[in-house]
């Protein structure tokens, strides 16, 4: 569980948000290497919140550059911890919304709201779409 706190460390200081080479490609790097460990849903679990708050400043932030990260991030995520992402998913998905309305993101943000809904399961079908009301389903 210790080793697994990085990812909230990792994610509280500058994180996803980096700017700075290096530092963009190791936070990104460290990012999927921690949700890549054994068991990393029971570790992500109990610091869901505070990772999913960090997530949500990269997706809020203004470089373009830092939100792909965040989205790369919330998929990442979204794929190990599963439906348990869905209670922290109305918080998020109105950055990516917004982002939604951008031609440069469109694709980018479709394929990642797709695959919440897919590691979501159906419950959040509804919340995605009580946020953005114009996404399909990928079962419709």
């Amino acid at each position: 569980m210790q080793y697994f706190l990085h990812l909230h460390h990792l994610q509280e200081k500058q994180g996803l948000k980096e700017t700075r080479h290096p530092y963009t490609f190791v936070s990104q790097e460290g990012f999927k290497e921690l949700l890549m460990v054994p068991s990393a849903a029971d570790k992500a679990l109990p610091i869901l919140p505070k990772v999913a708050a960090a997530l949500k400043g990269a997706l809020v932030h203004a470089d373009g550059g830092v939100f792909e990260r965040g989205l790369n991030g919330l998929v990442q995520l979204s794929a190990v911890v599963g439906p348990a992402l869905n209670t922290h998913l109305k918080n998020l998905l109105t950055s990516l919304s917004k982002r939604l309305m951008d031609r440069k993101y469109k694709d980018g943000v479709t394929s990642a709201l797709q695959k919440l809904e897919q590691y979501g399961g159906k419950e959040s079908l509804g919340i995605i779409k009580s946020k953005i009301p114009t996404y399909c389903s990928i079962y419709s």
